[in-house]
């Protein structure tokens, strides 16, 4: 468990008080102590001087006076002086007391202090007196010659006053500390606020910084310390926010490149996680935006994939492979390239992979071959009839005017044939080069006269079966359209509708718009088209029935024109057909658009 943290005062704080208050404490023992020696050492040397004073007067009365004198001169002069006096013999029986009487007091030689006096030298004692039942302090002196003490004088002094004035001195010190303390912890935490004041300044300055406000800056404090930190921070921040402006423009601009590369990007580690991707790699590989940090096998289901991305992993070396998706449904393929990823010191990470979709590539590659299979298909067909009619006039038909004639009219309509789909794929091309020049040169046009234009131009082979034409429009309809173009589409669409109609039948156009869009229907009550068909109608010589659509003269291009007609309008062309039920082609062009390029017919 983390220990709480501490402001930076109280962390000066305390340390700096405990300083001054064991100095302070050790200032009041020493002087307690010294006073209190002093005081003994004091009473010590007036006690010894007492008692030498004392022993002058006893040494002149002590050969000539009796005991009882002496005793009376003790008590006199120690009622005068507040001294106790005993004099005691070198026996150790006390001859005279100021206080008590000697035939009561015990024997004293055993007494450290008389010990001494009786030795030759001056005896000093402090002890609880079993007579007074008080402690006191005795100094004691030999009485005699320097050679044989005769006895000693002992002044005492109890130390009650003593105490007592310690006690007065002993208060007045506490006081005093107390006071000084207090004065010391109000100095203490100045000082304390005073240094740790920049310090907060800095740490919320770089709790700014760490939030990303690099315009802050610090003050110029007093201190050379703090004043070359606070420099050297604000350096720091304008060095940060240049970093990162830096770091966050690159990021930006590789946001930018990944975000508009068409090809999907994913970073991985060696563990297999990932660590990035772009849009592009999210809608190829049906990721989910939130699935970096998770692992691949998470998110991927795909078995090919994860044999890539393995192979990438394990190898040295870039890889590339050929991956096929079922997504929704829908095949996709896609070209991957895998390579490893190292970091700034070179080291192996993982690897980076690098997905193109080339499903329209491939589908355009099927249709290109599809087309040439069809083309050449188309293309063979009248050219074999024209050269097996032609072979068969020149071994002997030519002179038979019924066999001529008919081989002639085979060569004839297949000839026609062969220019219709000339004429078809011309159309074709040159519609599609005005699609790559993004656009074809349009005008506010009646869109009821062009529909009526292009039921005109189909009346006669209408009338041929019986089936009628009908339009259902508005009284009059301007919009933005090449005529031309737009006329052959619908040609084209209500000629197949005829086609397909059988006789006695009817093909109804209804004209619709708004503010938006231009909706042209084009309705028959056919034989219909099967659903498997529909995704594929538009191609070029794509024929739901072939035999049949050959035998009506259909090139297999009529449809894939609309669509290109209708692409250069910005527009798009969808069907809804069933079998048996007919079919509805439904041609949509958006909003009136003025924009327009060089005509291209």
């Amino acid at each position: 468990m983390a220990k709480p943290h501490r402001r930076m005062v109280w962390q000066i704080f305390p340390p700096f008080l405990a300083i001054v208050l064991i100095a302070l404490a050790m200032v009041c023992w020493l002087f307690i102590r010294s006073t209190h020696t002093f005081f003994l050492d004091q009473t010590r040397h007036n006690l010894e001087i007492r008692a030498r004073l004392v022993l002058t007067q006893v040494t002149e009365r002590l050969p000539t006076g009796s005991q009882s004198g002496i005793k009376e001169l003790f008590r006199q002069l120690g009622k005068e002086t507040g001294t106790r006096l005993t004099l005691i013999a070198q026996d150790g029986l006390v001859i005279a007391d100021s206080e008590e009487d000697p035939r009561r007091m015990d024997n004293h030689r055993n007494r450290p202090e008389v010990a001494t006096a009786l030795q030759g030298g001056i005896g000093v004692a402090t002890r609880l007196s079993n007579t007074l039942q008080q402690e006191m302090m005795y100094v004691a002196i030999p009485v005699g010659s320097n050679e044989q003490a005769l006895g000693c004088l002992r002044t005492s002094l109890p130390l009650l006053h003593i105490k007592q004035t310690l006690d007065r001195i002993l208060t007045q010190i506490l006081f005093s500390a107390l006071a000084t303390a207090l004065l010391a912890a109000l100095a203490s935490l100045w000082v304390a606020r005073r240094l740790s004041r920049p310090l907060e300044e800095m740490k919320r300055g770089a709790e700014r910084f760490a939030e990303g406000d690099f315009a802050h800056r610090l003050p110029d404090y007093r201190g050379e310390e703090f004043d070359v930190l606070a420099g050297a921070m604000n350096q720091m921040a304008d060095q940060l926010d240049e970093r990162i402006r830096t770091i966050v423009r690159q990021r930006n601009e590789q946001e930018a490149v990944l975000a508009c590369m068409v090809e999907g990007v994913l970073a991985i580690d060696k563990q297999e996680t990932i660590l990035r991707f772009n849009q592009a790699a999210s809608s190829l590989l049906n990721l989910d935006p939130h699935a970096a940090g998770r692992r691949v096998r998470e998110v991927l289901r795909k078995p090919d994939l994860l044999q890539f991305i393995d192979r990438s992993l394990s190898s040295q070396t870039p890889v590339e492979q050929h991956v096929t998706l079922m997504m929704d449904g829908q095949q996709r393929s896609l070209q991957a390239h895998g390579t490893p990823l190292r970091d700034a010191r070179g080291r192996e990470i993982g690897a980076l992979l690098v997905f193109n979709d080339i499903t329209r590539l491939q589908r355009l590659e099927n249709i290109r071959k599809d087309f040439v299979a069809n083309v050449s298909h188309e293309l063979k067909t009248p050219i074999t009839a024209i050269k097996g009619s032609v072979e068969t006039l020149i071994d002997g038909a030519l002179n038979d005017a019924e066999h001529g004639q008919r081989f002639l009219a085979i060569i004839a309509r297949q000839s026609d044939r062969l220019n219709a789909i000339i004429d078809d794929l011309l159309a074709l091309s040159r519609i599609e080069q005005g699609e790559e020049r993004e656009g074809i040169e349009r005008q506010q046009a009646s869109v009821p006269e062009i529909v009526q234009a292009a039921l005109q131009a189909c009346r006669i082979k209408a009338d041929q079966r019986d089936i009628s034409l009908e339009l259902e429009t508005p009284e009059q309809q301007m919009w933005f359209v090449n005529p031309r173009l737009l006329e052959q589409a619908l040609v084209n669409l209500v000629d197949n509708a005829i086609k397909y109609s059988a006789q006695g039948q009817k093909v109804l156009v209804v004209i619709e718009s708004n503010d938006e869009m231009l909706q042209i229907r084009v309705r028959d009550w056919g034989t219909g088209i099967a659903q498997e068909h529909l995704p594929r109608l538009f191609e070029r010589f794509y024929r739901v029935d072939k035999a049949r659509s050959r035998h009506l003269g259909g090139t297999g291009l009529g449809l894939a024109i609309v669509k290109h007609i209708v692409q250069a309008h910005h527009g798009h062309i969808s069907v809804d057909s069933r079998p048996g039920d007919g079919s509805t082609f439904t041609i949509t062009i958006p909003s009136n658009d003025k924009r327009s390029l060089p005509h291209i017919f």
